[in-house]
């Protein structure tokens, strides 16, 4: 497909489509992140009878374009550019502006610092009746300047949706209006995560004793999730149990002078160090980007994130999903998954002792360990399943639009 490949406009097409919702989702990439595999996820369940659903990028790429394009067949359009700041930025919204209004486009739904900021005020300019944002982190990532920017652009949609009451609640307190603002959580697809096996097959991949405790982390690897704690963590376990290993799921990722994400090696190479000081080395591996998540946790004995901000974190909800004890730090959204002592145990960020102390407390007493992952899976499967989200925001759609005197039949 080519880069600047636009929606098909074929006579037929646009009459088999004339009585849905026609509907763009709008994000920055396609990468294996949180944001991403939610939307992901959530395309795949809705009602594509009632939805003529698009879906507009920054940038093509990520592990999830192929799903998108090849396995729902959904067209993608980019909009590259390489800085809000340079002409060629105002073309490209200009261009997507163009095309919202050629196709007639009721819903435009985008997600993160990036995508809002490109799409809300396009779709504004095109005349889009139903324009929705959505922020799901405490903007720990942003700037003051970026976060008062986005506060802006926000202004100009009908919803913002974020996917924690405590994200709703920083953004009212930063003087969003109140009204506007509507928390759907993240969903979990349950099915995916059957009994906890033996992990043997993982373990033998990653050169590990058969039966020793793993303790894994699912998350990328950047600072604010707080892998450096997690290592230091890991550390103060091994002096104890020597016994236990350690896995940090995930990538990190930069640009490269081109403007193309890579790997970004260096910052590998750092923690790995880390590592290595602390005497780890035989005993942690960074595994890279895994599609095979539900196996991973299969095989885990603790999952853990020792993130400094979160919304709702999907890998949670995951290691939730398979009945994996969880600790987490106390931040963000995190405390409506979790009750402490109930579905898991929360600690500090920042706090690797702590972090250390509940992980040995779930290593030393499998009674703990059995009973916190057993209501962590109950919860998962009554309070986070996918089918409220994908009827949640159905509904919040055509709410806006029957707000606005425009009734569409399904």
């Amino acid at each position: 497909m080519s880069r600047t490949q636009t929606w098909p406009l074929r006579e037929e097409a646009v009459t088999e489509t004339a009585e849905r919702i026609r509907l763009v989702k709008f994000l920055a990439m396609f990468g294996v992140g949180g944001t991403e595999k939610q939307v992901v996820n959530l395309t795949k369940r809705m009602d594509r009878r009632s939805f003529d659903l698009r879906f507009a990028c920054l940038t093509r790429w990520g592990a999830l374009l192929d799903e998108v394009e090849g396995q729902q067949g959904i067209a993608v359009t980019e909009y590259p550019l390489s800085s809000f700041y340079e002409p060629n930025a105002l073309r490209q919204q200009f261009r997507f502006a163009s095309a919202l209004r050629r196709d007639g486009v009721q819903v435009v739904h985008s997600y993160n610092f990036y995508g809002n900021m490109f799409s809300v005020p396009a779709a504004r300019l095109a005349g889009v009746p139903a324009v929705v944002a959505s922020i799901r982190d405490m903007g720990i990532y942003n700037t003051p300047f970026q976060l008062m920017m986005q506060r802006w652009v926000c202004k100009l949609a009908d919803r913002v949706v974020v996917n924690a009451g405590a994200i709703r609640d920083w953004l009212v307190s930063e003087g969003y209006d109140e009204r506007k603002v509507v928390v759907i959580r993240n969903g979990v697809d349950t099915s995916r995560f059957g009994p906890r096996g033996d992990g043997a097959a993982l373990r033998r991949e990653f050169g590990l004793p058969p039966r020793v405790p793993l303790v894994v982390m699912l998350a990328r690897l950047n600072a604010k999730k707080g892998i450096e704690c997690f290592i230091e963590a890991a550390a103060r376990i091994h002096a104890v149990r020597p016994d236990a290993c350690f896995l940090a799921v995930g990538e990190a990722f930069t640009r490269d002078g081109s403007g193309s994400i890579c790997v970004d090696a260096e910052y590998r190479r750092e923690l790995q160090d880390k590592v290595d000081e602390l005497g780890l080395a035989g005993h942690f591996r960074f595994t890279g980007m895994r599609r095979d998540v539900p196996q991973v946790l299969a095989a885990a004995t603790v999952s853990v994130l020792t993130s400094m901000s979160e919304g709702i974190s999907n890998t949670l909800l995951e290691s939730m999903a398979a009945g994996v004890p969880v600790v987490a730090t106390r931040v963000g959204g995190t405390p409506e998954l979790i009750t402490d002592r109930r579905h898991g145990l929360l600690v500090p960020s920042g706090d690797a002792q702590a972090v250390a102390n509940a992980v040995r407390a779930i290593l030393d007493d499998s009674l703990l360990a059995e009973r916190l992952g057993r209501q962590a899976r109950v919860r998962a499967v009554n309070e986070f399943s996918f089918e409220a989200v994908v009827r949640r925001t159905e509904d919040l759609y055509r709410g806006i639009l029957a707000g606005k005197g425009m009734h569409r039949t399904a």
